[in-house]
């Protein structure tokens, strides 16, 4: 299931692009659930990581579709944004919040269409890349690139990211199944991201400030993985 925001003040173009999302839905077989929000501010209050696509008004009276935009990267670096406005111009601002595309009113169906069938071909290509984390209480979509490596602590996985720590209930076996390639164990508690591997001093694998243990039993195996990922030109 694709889940999309509809951001509009204008219930006019909410219901045009409802009954957009209904047809392009029914021609290629998706399965679509698509919500409304009346103005920005009711997207960004509160705001979860769970939308795929959200398809957003520049011009609204409480918060304006760039403010919104905004925001909601500094939570969700992932959601495709597609800008809905009256005025290029002002779309083209939306690269700076890497937005993927604009549509222009007033709205044509085969305009739009071809927008959304970029937006689902980008989600088809990485709808294994990103994982959802949990820190203080809230969700947030990690793209699998930026997890340096995973911990087993007290009984539970915490993910060293780009954007922090996140502590996870789970099983580092299962972990390390959904995360594919490029990952290796350098023993039973650390599964190693190679990408951010700096290098390997004293039975130790160095990354950033931090030095995880080697184990006897999974050094042959770690190294060979690591050996490879640098051939391959992993990097």
């Amino acid at each position: 299931m694709i889940k999309i925001a509809i951001v509009e003040d204008d219930l006019l173009y909410a219901n045009q692009l409802k009954q957009f999302l209904d047809r392009y839905m029914e021609e290629n077989n998706l399965e679509i659930k698509a919500v409304h929000y009346q103005d920005g501010m009711d997207i960004v209050e509160n705001y979860t990581p769970v939308w795929d696509i959200i398809l957003l008004d520049i011009e609204m009276p409480l918060l304006d579709g760039m403010s919104s935009a905004e925001r909601i990267r500094k939570i969700d670096s992932s959601v495709i944004l597609i800008f809905i406005t009256n005025m290029a111009q002002y779309a083209i601002r939306g690269y700076a919040v890497d937005a993927l595309d604009y549509v222009l009113k007033p709205i044509n169906y085969y305009a739009f269409s071809l927008k959304l069938r970029k937006a689902c071909r980008i989600l088809e290509e990485r709808s294994s890349m990103s994982v959802i984390l949990t820190s203080n209480g809230a969700s947030r979509k990690i793209p699998i690139a930026d997890i340096r490596f995973i911990e087993v602590e007290d009984h539970q996985l915490v993910y060293h990211t780009a954007q922090g720590d996140f502590r996870e209930f789970g099983s580092l076996k299962k972990a390390e199944e959904g995360l594919g390639q490029g990952f290796a164990r350098c023993n039973h508690c650390y599964l190693v991201n190679l990408r951010y591997v700096e290098g390997v001093k004293n039975d130790c694998v160095i990354i950033g400030n931090q030095e995880l243990k080697i184990s006897r039993a999974k050094k042959k195996e770690f190294m060979q993985q690591l050996s490879d990922y640098y051939r391959f030109g992993g990097r």
